[in-house]
């Protein structure tokens, strides 16, 4: 059923308030509004902020617009906004557990041309840079993605900004970095529910202090209920990759990370379940693999030489005593974390070949072991090159990973939903 909105009295609101209120029901963004209405960004902007006041005839047609896009859309689950997307593996695990996606933010070129490749229904508006993004042109949504890179803070203490009467908190605190870019959207918006994704190394990066910046964010400042949780990923696919998932909700409830349900260690798949089995009974897959039985090509056995010069750079680490070198690997191991420097030498996982030099994993082996596929369903496309392709995996979430925490919160994102309908139409009925 198409969700209806409560009706706005274009008279007795404040017109600049309407406004912003108006756009906001209609799903659209200030450049989508451009064509809409017919005015230049520059002039909306005014409107949305209320710097000018827009006239009746304006608003009547933004209200005729907001009520169309309410009848002609049929939600489709929650709503949530993709931030830090990279190839889309936060998306598509909250798309699993039936939510839409209504904005995009990636930075990175390649990325967006693999995430695009991917999710070629898109709709809404893809967008670059998020720091050149202002909250109020992203939409309306129930659920906040983000991935977001974990960059130093520099904490200063609040009593000296108090004694030099400036601002303190995340908007000092957090400056420069990318999370301060999530807190500001999450302080416009205010979605129901944020999921936030890191390394494990977050929770204690500076001592601790990042993680506290974060946390008091989130909570003192933004008033979230905030809960996290780090998960290794050995469960679902042959990789440990550590990384830490978390979970903040508007309302306080009874959700809880801890009863995650995670598949048992001893059913943990092994790397023969990712690797090209190259005996035939794979397809082929010409830009990885070549000949009847799918062999994979040699460029991905390394050189005499890079296999002399990782060879000589172990050693030379081991009788120091550290316990740098490289990770090879056979088809019943368990691989170290994929990293996105796979790309230079590929020296945390190679795999044992026969009388010959071990190689590297592919990049559809890659997609693999991040969970973006299985041997024998629909292919990941991976349309950029093997070294941006190394990049993006060693960059991504594991899939399975993010559906196993999508699933889990579902059924609280639907409550949250279920309240916010009843308030509306308990503020339509009473208005």
């Amino acid at each position: 059923m198409a969700k209806e909105y409560p009706e706005v009295n274009l008279m007795q609101e404040t017109q600049q308030t309407v406004f912003s209120k108006l756009r906001q029901q209609a799903g659209l963004t200030i450049r989508e509004l451009e064509s809409s209405l017919g005015y230049a960004p520059r002039t909306l902007q005014r409107y949305e902020t209320g710097e000018t006041i827009p006239r009746l005839p304006v608003l009547e047609k933004l209200q005729q617009i907001a009520h169309s896009r309410a009848r002609a859309t049929v939600p489709q689950g929650f709503r949530f906004i993709d931030l830090f997307a990279g190839i889309g593996g936060l998306r598509r695990g909250f798309e699993t557990a039936g939510g839409r996606c209504v904005f995009t933010s990636e930075w990175n070129k390649y990325a967006l041309e693999t995430y695009c490749a991917n999710f070629p229904s898109v709709t809404h508006e893809v967008v670059g840079d998020i720091t050149k993004i202002e909250p109020e042109e992203i939409p309306e949504h129930d659920v906040l993605l983000a991935g977001f890179p974990c960059q130093p803070f520099s904490i200063a203490g609040v009593s000296k900004k108090n004694s030099l009467n400036r601002p303190h908190g995340f908007r000092c605190e957090a400056q420069g970095t990318l999370f301060f870019d999530v807190a500001r959207i999450i302080e416009y918006h205010q979605p129901k529910v944020f999921l936030l994704e890191n390394v494990k190394n977050l929770f204690n990066h500076n001592q601790g202090h990042t993680f506290q910046v974060i946390h008091r964010t989130l909570t003192e400042e933004l008033g979230y209920q905030v809960h996290w949780k780090i998960i290794d990923a050995r469960v679902f696919v042959p990789q440990h990759r550590e990384r830490i998932f978390i979970v903040g909700f508007r309302e306080k409830n009874k959700f809880t990370l801890d009863n995650l349900k995670l598949p048992p260690l001893a059913l943990a798949p092994r790397l023969s379940s990712i690797l090209h089995p190259q005996d035939g009974s794979e397809p082929a897959d010409e830009r990885y693999t070549t000949g009847s039985k799918g062999k994979v090509l040699d460029k991905y056995t390394l050189t005499d030489h890079l296999w002399k010069y990782l060879q000589d750079y172990a050693r030379k680490h081991q009788q120091k005593g550290n316990g740098f070198g490289f990770g090879l690997c056979t088809p019943d191991d368990v691989a170290r974390t994929l990293s996105a420097r796979y790309y230079k030498d590929g020296s945390e996982i190679l795999i044992k070949q026969l009388r010959r030099n071990p190689r590297r994993l592919t990049p559809r082996e890659c997609a693999r072991l991040m969970g973006f596929e299985k041997p024998g369903e629909a292919l990941f496309k991976i349309p950029v090159s093997d070294t941006q392709a190394y990049k993006q995996f060693g960059n991504s979430v594991v899939v399975p990973v993010v559906e196993a925490v999508a699933g889990h919160m579902q059924p609280w994102i639907e409550d949250c939903l279920t309240d916010a309908e009843t308030e509306i139409r308990a503020t339509s009925t009473n208005g």
